[in-house]
């Protein structure tokens, strides 16, 4: 080579170099974040607690729904259902997702309604679950209602403080001051920022309410709203940091059927990624009243109006049911 040409290759190979070091410092950083992706991925995965078997036999299940509508139930309660021995559910919700996708419906069936029970009579709905754990409960939610349930969700109340922590709390108005007994709380009228273990308590407040359970269905409501308000509207979802810190939190606090697998959630998530607050429509099954059954105090639903609700989710037209300004306020009482 002549010296002329070893004057032109030395700019050559210190591009090539330069190249070679460019790319280096680009590609690094995105396999590092590649596999950051994947283990966390891994990690959120393997934090969610799968139970099997907990639908009934399929010759005793309501129909599917034609379309892609799906039907989650969702319970809270103080331990998680694989833990040894079964307890009453705090909450129960049938979560409807109409096939657009463009709402979220949420239906409470109060936990005190008084229901037949399959194998074990007429009780409180929540009794099913300490009877017979997620299995018992679906299979007494689809005999009543006729829905299909497809997926099932359970929350852990001692991760929900971790949840509100992650998000910084959530905030609502008060309409009136309103004591509470057991955890010796008085939440004042006017705003309230609720977090950890204040905001358990406030969902969880049963006693020196008005409307007793029902005010309770209200908060919870009310609640669920605000926290998805939270999280969409305040910069959650585009902090990678936060957002870590809450999935975590929700990953270690829920329990799913063991048909829902990573890829479940993440095509829900990004089918959902356009619902905000607004869309999260609530109501409570019709009920008649309360009553009481050997001095326990039962609720009792309203069978004729019930079966309009349930026709309107097994036929997808739960949007004509439960009109838009149907929403939960954040603004309770």
């Amino acid at each position: 080579m002549t010296e002329g040409e070893a004057a032109s290759e030395r700019p050559r190979t210190r591009r090539r170099k330069l190249l070679i070091v460019t790319a280096l410092v680009l590609l690094v950083p995105l396999a590092a974040l590649t596999i950051l992706a994947f283990e966390r991925q891994y990690t959120y995965n393997s934090n969610i607690k799968r139970i099997g078997q907990v639908f009934p036999d399929e010759p005793e299940r309501p129909a599917r729904v034609a379309g892609s509508a799906q039907n989650w139930l969702f319970v809270g309660s103080d331990r998680r259902p694989e833990e040894l021995g079964h307890q009453r559910a705090d909450t129960i919700m049938i979560v409807h997702l109409p096939p657009d996708r463009r709402r979220v419906y949420l239906i409470s069936i109060p936990r005190d309604a008084y229901v037949p029970i399959p194998g074990h009579g007429k009780d409180k709905i929540n009794a099913a679950y300490a009877f017979g754990g997620p299995k018992l409960l679906i299979k007494t939610v689809e005999q009543l209602t006729k829905v299909r349930i497809d997926h099932f969700a359970a929350l852990d109340f001692r991760g929900f403080v971790d949840i509100t922590k992650a998000i910084g709390g959530v905030e609502l108005h008060l309409m009136q001051t309103v004591h509470d007994p057991i955890s010796k709380i008085t939440w004042k009228q006017g705003k309230v920022v609720l977090e950890g273990e204040s905001a358990l308590n406030f969902v969880r407040q049963r006693y020196n309410l008005a409307g007793g359970d029902f005010d309770r269905i209200k908060r919870q409501q009310a609640f669920l709203r605000a926290l998805g308000e939270k999280v969409v509207s305040k910069g959650t979802l585009t902090d990678p940091l936060a957002l870590n810190e809450l999935l975590e939190a929700v990953t270690k606090s829920i329990s799913v059927d063991s048909g829902v697998t990573l890829g479940t959630l993440r095509d829900l998530a990004l089918e959902l990624r356009h619902v905000r607050a607004k869309d999260l429509i609530s109501t409570v099954v019709p009920m008649k009243g309360v009553g009481t059954v050997k001095g326990a105090s039962v609720v009792k639903l309203d069978a004729a109006e019930s079966a309009k609700l349930y026709e309107a989710l097994r036929t997808n037209k739960i949007g004509e049911y439960l009109p838009e300004d149907s929403l939960t306020s954040t603004y309770v009482w």
